[in-house]
This record gives structure tokens, C-alpha cells and sequence, in this order.
């Protein structure tokens, strides 16, 4: 199957995938629809079922459009366990406001004993991250033969690791407003679906899985969760660490990381709303803004 063949039936594969999975999980919904509800920053009610129904495509198609068995099961390991774990803290997390919310609060918990069901989500991505990271093959490296290139490659492989757990949590940050999170996927897979090469068939499925949940996620119907957004960063992570040569696996890590940051003092929403570009794409679709008290910190996410 050639390169750009590949490409297209991964994004074909992951959009009719969302779409038949979305359609499933409305039919029957586990636990029932209660149990999926949420309310957004509206104050209306979506449904968290896109989540796994994008991690579902992503996964579909990613295997598809995976040149090696070994890139798929780093794919694969990725996206199921920020999928899964994502699913346990948006299906069990205390809503009541007791918990401190965002990296910080769930890692100070941890950091006095106590594990929150957000705190079990850092500790399960970050693990199935660095299993994803050992299981891929970085562009460039070469295989260790020496015991110093056997320690360089644990060093990047704990570096790749901590680049796909920070992908998955920085496009959860992003799921605050409909279809931002998807937009934001969408324009990172889009020049390595388009132009090919390594981790080019998981990114094409990426765009295939937008595809489909996009309409429902901009007419509030649906919206990622933490399980959608985990497992769709987690396979861009994978993607990111695939494709780029080393300097520039260390450069993004240093970018997601300080958004990251950035986004327990600071309101992606506030920024984009004052960026003039930033404002138009993540308007675009989407319903009339409606005048509100103010964002808290996207660390602090209001769904």
C-alpha cells in the first residue's frame, strides 16, 4: 500500500469509526445518558460519548495508517490508557468542588498522600506514556549497541514519555469551548497527514476522527471530556515523537510544558479572545458567545 493510500483510508477509517461508535454509544449509553451529562460553560447539558468515540476512530484509523506493528502498538498503548484513564476521572471525579482541581492541586495531593481520581490520571497516562515512548521508534535514533547509547536512549525514552503525557493533558486544557480542542488536533496532525513520512497514517486518522465528532462538539451536543482530550493528545504525542529528530522532541517538550504552566495563572480563553487570529479560528462554527462573569484559569477547567 503505498504512503498516500495509507493515508487515506487511515482518515476514512477513523471517521466512519466515530461516527458508527457515536452512534452505538447514543443507542446505549453504559450506566445510561445520566451518567454521560455534563454541563457546559453555557450552563447546558452535552455529552461526554464523543470522547471515546474520537479515541475510537483515532485508534481505528491509526492502526491502519501505522507503518510497523511496533509504531501501532506505541500508538495504541497511548491512546487507550489517556482514553482510559481520562474516562475514569470524567465518570467518577468529585464535582462537587472539594477537590482541588488542575496539575497542580491533583500533584499536591499526591505529594500529601492522597490519590484523587485525577491524580490516578497523571500517574496511568504517564506510565502508559512512557511504555508508548519505549515501544516507538524516534526518527534518527539508532538502535543501542553500547552501554552509552543504551542510557541515551532511556533518557529520551523518559523524555518522549513526558512529551506524549504533556500532549495529552495540554489538549484536555483546551477543551473548554466547543470544538477548540478538536481545532487545535486538527491543526497540529494536518502538515505531517499532508506531507507524509513518519507517524503520517496515525495523523491522517487524527484528522478522519475531527472529522467526525467536529459538527456535534461546535453545536454543543457533545464534548471531548478528559477522555477524548487525553487519548487524542497522547496520540499526538506519539505522532510528535515518531516523526521529529531529537532537538526538536526537547523543543515542543519545552513548549507544552511552560503552556502548561502558563495555564494555572493564565486564561487560554482570556488570550485567545484578545489575539484577533486566535479569536476567528476558534470562533469559527461555533454559536455567539454569550457575555460571562470571567474564566477561571485553564487549569481549572468549568466542565
Amino acid at each position: 500500500m503505498t504512503s498516500v493510500l495509507r493515508r487515506a483510508v487511515a482518515a476514512v477509517t477513523a471517521r466512519v469509526t466515530t461516527t458508527v461508535v457515536r452512534g452505538l454509544l447514543d443507542d446505549e449509553p453504559p450506566g445510561g445518558p445520566r451518567q454521560w451529562e455534563r454541563i457546559n460553560h453555557r450552563g447546558e447539558p452535552v455529552s461526554l460519548l464523543g470522547g471515546p468515540s474520537v479515541a475510537a476512530g483515532v485508534l481505528a484509523g491509526g492502526l491502519v495508517g501505522a507503518p510497523s506493528v511496533r509504531d501501532g502498538a506505541a500508538l495504541t498503548v497511548a491512546t487507550v490508557s489517556g482514553t482510559g484513564f481520562g474516562l475514569v476521572d470524567d465518570l467518577t471525579e468529585d464535582r462537587s468542588g472539594a477537590v482541588a482541581k488542575g496539575l497542580r492541586g491533583h500533584l499536591g495531593a499526591l505529594a500529601h498522600g492522597e490519590l484523587t481520581t485525577g491524580g490516578l490520571k497523571v500517574l496511568g497516562i504517564g506510565a502508559g506514556a512512557l511504555v508508548a515512548a519505549a515501544l516507538s521508534r524516534p526518527h534518527g535514533v539508532r538502535p543501542a549497541s553500547t552501554g552509552g547509547r543504551a542510557v541515551l536512549r532511556l533518557a529520551e525514552i523518559g523524555m518522549d514519555g513526558a512529551l506524549i503525557a504533556a500532549s495529552a493533558n495540554l489538549v484536555n486544557l483546551l477543551d473548554l469551548r466547543p470544538g477548540r480542542a478538536l481545532k487545535a488536533a486538527a491543526i497540529a496532525a494536518a502538515p505531517t497527514a499532508v506531507v507524509g513520512g513518519p507517524g503520517s497514517g496515525p495523523a491522517a486518522a487524527v484528522l478522519g476522527a475531527v472529522v467526525g465528532e467536529l459538527p456535534d462538539d461546535l453545536a454543543e451536543r457533545d464534548m471531548l471530556g478528559d477522555s477524548g482530550a487525553n487519548g487524542l493528545g497522547a496520540a499526538l504525542g506519539t505522532i510528535a515523537v515518531q516523526r521529529l529528530p531529537r532537538g526538536a522532541r526537547l523543543a515542543l517538550l519545552a513548549g507544552v510544558v511552560g503552556l502548561t504552566l502558563a495555564s494555572e495563572r493564565v486564561s487560554f480563553t482570556e488570550v485567545i479572545a484578545r489575539t484577533p487570529v486566535l479569536r476567528e479560528i476558534d470562533g469559527w462554527g461555533r454559536r455567539p458567545a454569550e457575555p460571562t462573569p470571567g474564566d477561571a484559569p485553564d487549569g481549572s477547567p468549568l466542565t
